[in-house]
């Protein structure tokens, strides 16, 4: 496999992507949402106002909540009183599973653009006359949306640490986060999640003839990240440490079960024939 064909590829298609605005756009409301606007308006907007303050704290849905905190939260919410630990609770543990959808939106909003988006652009048949051989032009089309959902994702959780820290340093009067639940969750499970997203979406690009088609139908994935939300947030599934070791061993066992079956089954001449 030639690695300089693998970046060249990759780079055309940042080119071509990075110049479509249903790409783009996704990639920067979404963070923004995540990383910036919820965990502000959770801490600050509060705080301006002492009756709202107040009045979530004396909450009678908040009391039964933090009566039945995981026990491995007792070490970061021990002594708190009710709003700090609300805020380690909200910020620190139920919003962690949002940020697993950052790495599957964006590999898969950029995966379709690969090959549907070439089909759109009319430039999918020079592409598929390229000396690169069928795995080079499947791991380039990879590699294209797995670097940017990971940078993203990565990048999103740094400004995400940074947000928390300072709008909750008032309140907390300490730097907090992250707690160690979310390393697993950025750093094993949301690099599996890239890939199957990627090696998902470039297997029915390959087969759609629109970027929006191959789009909404990878958009099955999010089922994957839904169960680990709602769970969390009805308190019947927390990701310990262990539990995201297991939960990302699992996710990588299919991506690259995926990815096999995906290059096995990638076929150039079966795309000439589709043009």
């Amino acid at each position: 496999m030639n690695l300089q064909r693998l970046w060249t590829l990759a780079r055309k298609d940042w080119a071509d992507a990075f110049k479509n605005t249903a790409v783009v756009v996704p990639m920067i409301v979404l963070p923004l949402i995540f990383v910036v606007l919820m965990p502000v308006l959770f801490i600050i907007v509060p705080s301006l106002s002492p009756q709202m303050s107040q009045a979530f704290v004396s909450d009678p849905d908040i009391q039964p909540l933090l009566n039945n905190l995981p026990a491995f939260l007792t070490p970061y919410t021990q002594g708190l009183d009710v709003q700090r630990t609300v805020i380690v609770l909200m910020l620190g543990m139920m919003l962690a599973p949002m940020f697993l959808i950052l790495p599957l939106m964006t590999s898969t909003v950029i995966a379709a653009d690969s090959f549907a988006g070439e089909r759109e652009r009319k430039t999918i048949e020079a592409l598929l006359y390229t000396p690169a051989s069928d795995v080079e032009l499947f791991f380039g089309k990879v590699l294209a949306a797995f670097l940017p959902a990971l940078g993203l994702t990565w990048g999103s959780f740094l400004v995400y640490t940074l947000v928390v820290n300072l709008a909750s340093y008032w309140t907390m009067g300490w730097v907090w986060f992250p707690i160690p639940t979310w390393y697993p969750l950025i750093f094993w499970i949301s690099p599996a999640l890239s890939l199957l997203g990627t090696a998902f979406t470039v297997l029915i690009s390959a087969r759609n003839p629109t970027f929006m088609g191959a789009y909404q139908l990878s958009g099955v994935l999010v089922v994957l990240v839904l169960p680990l939300l709602f769970g969390q947030i009805a308190g019947v599934v927390y990701l310990t440490v262990e539990a995201g070791l297991l939960v990302g061993g699992a996710i990588w066992a299919v991506a690259l079960a995926l990815t096999r079956l995906a290059v096995r089954g990638f076929n150039r001449q079966r795309l000439l024939a589709g043009l």
